[in-house]
This record gives structure tokens, C-alpha cells and sequence, in this order.
């Protein structure tokens, strides 16, 4: 059977070898997977139940149940002055990871180049190559808290590009950008007229100041997508829910997408994601206030160890450079001998070299228990 050339040249995840090797082992403690250990808020969960008690099992919309996507324009107003029209410039997905899907194949064309700000989420560049795009890296570095600046744009070669995807709050270093830092950003893209793919998926999870989009800057509006959803803010990673933000044209282009591909997202999940949004803001603040509490203890730890680690300020992950010369050996080794899995910093993408990613979306007890063991394994 010939595997085609555009899946071909994309590897395996590099996080799955992390995870495989976790799976084969007692008592180990993973720091390795980007999954709340939370459950989803109750009444969400009672909301879910209760529509499959009704026998509410149909399809729905293409884009979603319009009550949610209601709910969805009414909240991202509310938390970050987004306006989107329900109607015509949201759409409902499976996973924030399928609108960055749809929104690659909606908007770039075989031969076109996509901007990927690195360390980032693994499914950026093969998303990129699956629609048929050149991925073109732009490292962020650690001495700007791998934060996206015009240097790093401009010194990838990004001017050249045709659009832009990146993720702030960052997965994998955890790393924040503030309105007048993305400003920046917005005049880069305004100026060599970049389409961007905004991956805020986070958003909810930021400590040390307020989660802005870029969509709300000068001149945005018109020429980025949004994405977020259910996963990580409201701990239904199993329910597979997110939605998309942008022009009436991209959400049309990609609910063409959808609608040959997965018809619409899960019923059950869309009625917990409308209950979440009306009625557990207070979870997510307690799960936050959590985070953070986890994030200290894990920053004041390696800095206790004599590790470097920038002040992660989002998501829930720290970004420590890594104390061997092979993060991959370290991480392989640090498995076998103390039972403790953590992510190579490489399998991010350029500018994730020499560092591990360190999920803190675990109880505090295991994060004290392994970076007990993190340290005696390194002294």
C-alpha cells in the first residue's frame, strides 16, 4: 500500500514516545501530558447527563448548537472583547485542534507558507504539511521568555510568509505576551499582509496579567481566526470541544471543510460546553488559583536545584533548561531510573533544544514526590 508523500514526510509525534514508554511502568509520575487532572465541573457533567436522559443523541447545526455558539460570542465578549456574530463567524469543532485543522486547509494553498512560532504545539507543522503549505519556523528565544517579537519574524524570514500560526499562553514553555508586546506582532503582519491563526486555547490560564487577543488590536480583526475551546480551562479534554472565531468568509470556508468531514461536533458535549459557560466561572477560577499555586512551587523548586527556568506566567507548564547535554537521553533516562516523565524540549519545534517541558497539571503531592526525585537524579 503507497502511504502518500505529504503523510509520509511527517514523523510520529514525538510526545507519543514519551507517553508509550509512561504507560509500561508502576508508580511512575507523569509531568509529561498536557491534561488537567481535574474533572469537568458538575454541573457540566450533570448537563451532559441529562441530554443523553432526554435522548438528545442527533446531530446538530454544521457549526454547533446556535444557543452555544450564543453563549460563546456572549463570553468571549465578555472575557476579552472579542465580536463575533453567532451566525456567521463562529463554528463549533472537535477540539480547538480540528478548527486549526479546518482553518489550514480552508486557507492555505499547496505552495503557500505558514510562519510556525516555535516551541509550539506539535500539530502546527504537520497540520501545515497535511494542507499541502510550506512550514517555515520561527524560533522564539529564551532570553525573550520565548516570546514572539518583529527580531525573531523578521530574522525566520516571515515577511515572506503567507500566514502566521502560534499559541500564547505557550504549550510547551508557558510563556504570556502582553497587548502592547503583541502589538508588534499585529504591525508585522499588518504590514507584509499575514493571515493568522491564533491559538488561544489557554487563555483562561494566565496569572500575572490579562489574556489579550490580537484580534482586538488595530487592523486584526479581518485577517486572523481564533481558536479556544473546552479542553484545558474547563478540564474536557475527553469531550473533544472547541470552536473557531474569524471572518464570516474563513468560518464559511471551514464549515464547507467540516461538513464533508465531521458533520458536526459531539450533542453530549455541546450541552456540558453551554452549561460551562453560563454557570462554572468560579471553577475555573479555583482550578486556575490551583495552577498557579502549582507554578510557584515548581519555578521555586528548580531554582532551589540551580536549574534555569524563565517565569512561565500561562497554561501550566514550565519550560526548565535541561541539566545534560541530550534532553532526549535525560528524559529517557530520568523515566528508567525515577520513574518520573517529563517531554524533551526538541520535539517543540526550533528554540525548544536544551530544555523539558514540565506539565504542573498534577496534584501537588506527585509534583513534590517527582521533582524529589528530579533532584537526586541530577545530583
Amino acid at each position: 500500500m503507497q502511504v502518500s508523500d505529504r503523510v509520509e514526510s511527517v514523523p510520529p509525534s514525538g510526545i507519543r514516545r514519551f507517553f508509550e514508554l509512561a504507560e509500561e511502568m508502576d508508580d511512575l509520575i507523569s509531568l509529561g501530558v498536557g491534561e488537567p487532572d481535574f474533572s469537568a465541573p458538575w454541573s457540566a457533567r450533570d448537563a451532559a447527563i441529562a441530554s443523553l436522559e432526554r435522548g438528545e443523541t442527533s446531530y446538530t447545526a454544521n457549526r454547533g448548537k446556535r444557543e452555544l455558539r450564543e453563549a460563546i460570542a456572549a463570553h468571549q465578549s465578555r472575557k476579552y472583547g472579542l465580536e463575533y456574530d453567532p451566525d456567521d463567524e463562529i463554528i463549533v469543532t472537535t477540539g480547538a485542534s480540528e478548527g486549526l485543522d479546518l482553518a489550514m486547509r480552508a486557507l492555505v494553498d499547496p505552495g503557500d507558507t505558514v510562519a510556525v512560532a516555535q516551541p509550539s504545539y506539535v500539530s502546527y507543522v504537520p497540520g501545515v504539511k497535511f494542507a499541502g503549505g510550506e512550514p517555515l519556523p520561527v524560533p522564539t528565544r529564551a532570553e525573550d521568555e520565548f516570546k514572539l517579537t518583529r527580531a525573531v519574524l523578521e530574522d525566520a524570514g516571515a515577511q515572506e510568509a503567507d500566514a502566521l500560526v502560534y499559541c500564547y499562553p505557550n504549550n510547551p514553555t508557558g510563556a504570556t505576551m502582553t497587548g502592547e508586546e503583541l502589538r508588534e506582532v499585529a504591525a508585522f503582519c499588518r504590514e507584509h499582509d499575514l493571515i493568522v491563526l491564533a491559538d488561544e486555547i489557554y487563555a483562561a490560564l494566565t496569572y500575572e496579567h490579562d489574556h489579550t487577543s490580537i484580534a482586538t488590536l488595530p487592523g486584526m480583526r479581518e485577517r486572523t481566526v481564533v481558536f479556544n475551546g473546552f479542553s484545558k480551562a474547563y478540564a474536557m479534554t475527553g469531550l473533544r470541544l472547541g470552536y473557531a472565531m474569524g471572518p464570516a468568509e474563513a468560518i464559511g470556508a471551514m464549515n464547507r471543510v467540516h461538513q464533508y468531514t465531521m458533520l458536526s461536533a459531539p450533542t453530549t458535549a455541546q450541552h456540558a460546553a453551554l452549561d460551562a459557560l453560563e454557570n462554572c466561572d468560579d471553577d475555573v477560577a479555583d482550578m486556575r488559583d490551583q495552577y498557579d499555586r502549582r507554578r510557584n512551587f515548581v519555578l521555586s523548586r528548580f531554582a532551589e536545584m540551580g536549574i534555569e527556568c524563565f517565569e512561565a506566567s500561562g497554561a501550566f507548564y514550565a519550560f526548565p533548561e535541561c541539566p545534560a547535554d541530550d534532553s532526549q537521553a535525560f528524559a529517557e533516562e530520568l523515566i528508567q531510573e525515577k520513574k518520573v516523565a517529563v517531554v524533551p524540549g526538541d520535539v517543540f519545534g526550533a528554540g525548544g533544544s536544551g530544555h523539558l517541558r514540565v506539565s504542573y497539571a498534577t496534584g501537588l503531592d506527585d509534583l513534590k514526590t517527582a521533582l524529589n526525585r528530579i533532584e537526586e537524579y541530577i545530583s
